[in-house]
């Protein structure tokens, strides 16, 4: 039986859509604030449209290590008594699951108190409050990601450090190869099959290419929303790891994987649209940059040191930004330069957007997009100026960025302008999440202790 597509997936016609696909069961998903994927299995006839699911509130608060943040100050914004939040799908991302065994579906759901309000921390209701601050103001916030991650050997023991894969020559990548076309025809079924799986999910994938680090590749998307960009970013990791599981390996977003391998990003260019007129408020009628523009570079300037928490969210989030692995170290912003946090591609009046290259690719994309566009968004709310065009090479100017997840979390603590724009019980909340992450992490006894100081100090 041929299938149907529609432009959109509504209430009215979601049966239609399961009916002709042989659907029999759901994974009804959301992300938790790390960008882990949560939810419930359901069977096809257990999957209520109208009224969704209930599933405890402190799911969306769990460290990436899976445990609750048992300190001080996730009790100031969670109630000892984890009460239910109900989950209502957002019909217009339900997919198929096409590496799936049986027939399944999946959709993305909305986290919503008892009362109907929506769960302030939850990460695509923050995303969602940001972009209505945008909408507010007549405009559309448009964005495109890029998505670096690297292809790895299967690995057991996270003892033994990660290898390249072999490809279809049988042998690992032992050189970068930036850009090289013969490199990525080395995995060719393994995209093969991840182009069939994101064509399945209208998941809009434009280009793929090579990135510098020895199997480390990278994915763009086409521009676009922000909510449904992040959804298809969430959407596609899954995907990745899926296929490449399938073809016995890892994919990883892992910001600093393998020692002596540049890390990966998540850049992500960004512009806005006036609703009224359809034109880019970045660019003035004569073509040359607005106000606008200088004022959101003024925000990203001021207010990502603050951020960096919700960009490189883990320890080894800070170990990708150096100088010496073509990841940023500053703020500074320059056309077509690399060495800058906030690049200016070269455009027409009408695409002039902004590249923020300071995320990473472990970052949740609901998050990320969220606090990028919170910078700008308070940058041309204070009219914030930024500082002078860099022309030249910026790491010559050395760390305008915070250089540990510990000293991060500080900055954002001390930033009110930031609380108060995401939600103060979002940064609460999360920030309570990363605080239990660090400390874990530092009961950690490396490798490197074990070889340098047992027999030597």
């Amino acid at each position: 039986m041929k299938t149907k597509d529609f432009d959109i997936i509504t209430v009215d016609n979601m049966d239609q859509w399961l009916d002709e696909r042989e659907v029999v069961e759901i994974e009804c998903l959301i992300s938790d604030l790390t960008g882990v994927p949560r939810g419930k299995i359901l069977p096809r006839k257990k999957f209520n449209k109208d009224n969704g699911m209930r599933i405890p509130e402190s799911i969306i608060s769990y460290t990436v290590t899976g445990n609750w943040p048992d300190n001080a100050i996730i009790n100031e914004y969670i109630r000892d008594v984890d009460r239910d939040m109900s989950l209502i799908p957002d019909m217009s991302t339900l997919k198929m699951v096409p590496w799936a065994t049986d027939v399944s579906a999946q959709v993305i759901h909305d986290c919503v108190f008892n009362d109907g309000t929506p769960v302030d921390y939850a990460p695509r209701n923050v995303l969602k409050n940001i972009i209505k601050l945008f909408n507010d103001k007549g405009w559309s916030p448009i964005i495109a990601p890029e998505v670096e991650f690297y292809l790895v050997d299967k690995n057991v023991d996270p003892d033994i450090p990660l290898k390249t894969p072999a490809g279809r020559s049988g042998r690992s990548e032992t050189a970068r190869q930036h850009y090289s076309i013969d490199a990525v025809n080395e995995f060719d079924l393994l995209f093969q099959d991840l182009y069939t799986y994101c064509d399945a999910m209208n998941l809009d994938v434009d280009a793929l290419i090579h990135e510098v680090g020895a199997g480390q590749m990278e994915v763009n998307f086409v521009h676009g929303d922000p909510l449904k960009l992040a959804d298809k970013v969430f959407y596609f990791k899954r995907a990745l790891r899926e296929t490449a599981l399938k073809h016995g390996m890892y994919a990883t977003f892992m910001a600093k994987p393998m020692a002596w391998e540049p890390g990966s990003a998540m850049h992500i260019h960004q512009s806005i649209i006036d609703k009224k007129t359809k034109k880019n408020i970045f660019s003035n009628d004569d073509g040359s940059p607005s106000q606008y523009f200088y004022w959101y570079l003024g925000g990203l300037q001021k207010y990502v040191p603050s951020a960096m928490a919700f960009f490189a969210p883990y320890v080894n989030s800070y170990r990708r930004l150096s100088k010496f692995t073509s990841a940023p170290i500053n703020v500074k912003w320059g056309g077509d330069n690399r060495t800058v946090g906030f690049r200016i591609p070269k455009s027409d009046a009408q695409n002039r957007r902004i590249e923020n290259r300071v995320v990473g690719s472990d970052a949740n994309p609901y998050v990320a997009h969220a606090v990028t566009l919170a910078c700008g968004y308070l940058g041309m709310l204070h009219k914030i100026e930024p500082s002078a065009e860099e022309v030249g090479n910026a790491y010559d100017s050395g760390f305008d960025l915070p250089e540990s997840l510990n000293e991060a979390l500080k900055l954002l603590r001390n930033c009110e302008d930031l609380q108060n724009v995401l939600g103060k019980r979002f940064c609460g909340i999360y920030t309570a999440v990363k605080i239990t992450e660090y400390a874990e992490f530092t009961r950690v006894i490396s490798s490197w202790e074990r070889e340098h100081l047992l027999l030597h100090v």
